[in-house]
């Protein structure tokens, strides 16, 4: 089998973003920056060439973001539903802080490992990297020696990309504290085999305004 490469964007800034809520199966619209975020990439993406597909999650901020790089391509963006961002449950649309002030415990479980420490009612890490690896190794099995640009979610992102690097899920937060706001992951995908090429490249003046959810870890 030839490797694809895939083209890794995390979508354009939120509402919620910009107010480090926790936006995951939520559809939240994009904002002005976002907005601008997602023109700048379709520019990025037409200067680069090469692409060959798109695609993206179902969720809208994934869907408006990938629009302009379509029409600068002239690709139709291909939905997939294994890219829809991780469920947040209990901490859906609340920030880190609202959550520690109601129950210090859970959000430092979560820390510690999102995995064991997942937030009630959430999607488990391990849930998640199952159907993101799977999407994203269809995509490379569908397009051989292709280039595929791929509009998703920063949570689904780290988490795919630590469980095909080989690294536990459960600490995505610690290993890929953030992929900023409309900046490029290139990774390469062999069958089983994946090759990590470049990561969190800006695209445009705007990227990485929007941190995002439980972007407040560091190392």
């Amino acid at each position: 089998m030839t490797a694809a490469r895939l083209l890794l964007v995390r979508h354009g800034e939120t509402v919620w973003h910009a107010e480090n809520r926790y936006a995951g199966s939520s559809d939240v619209a994009l904002t002005e920056a976002g907005v601008r975020q997602a023109e700048a990439l379709g520019e990025w993406a037409a200067r680069r060439g090469g692409v060959t597909a798109l695609a993206c999650s179902p969720l809208e901020r994934a869907r408006l973001t990938a629009r302009p790089v379509a029409a600068a391509l002239g690709l139709a963006p291909v939905v997939r539903e294994g890219l829809r961002e991780a469920d947040f449950g209990w901490g859906e649309g609340r920030t880190i802080a609202e959550m520690a002030a109601e129950s210090p415990e859970r959000v430092r479980a979560f820390r510690q490992d999102a995995e064991y420490g997942a937030f009630p009612g959430s999607e488990p890490p391990s849930a998640v990297a199952h159907r993101v690896t799977a999407a994203l190794r269809e995509l490379a099995a569908a397009h051989p020696g292709g280039t595929v640009l791929v509009v998703a979610h920063n949570t689904a992102f780290r988490i795919a990309l630590c469980a095909l690097l080989g690294i536990p899920v459960g600490r995505y937060r610690l290993v890929l504290p953030r992929l900023d706001n409309a900046a490029v992951t290139e990774i390469g995908i062999d069958g089983a085999r994946t090759a990590l090429y470049s990561l969190n490249v800006p695209t445009g003046s705007d990227s990485g305004i929007g941190t995002g959810g439980d972007q407040e870890a560091r190392p």
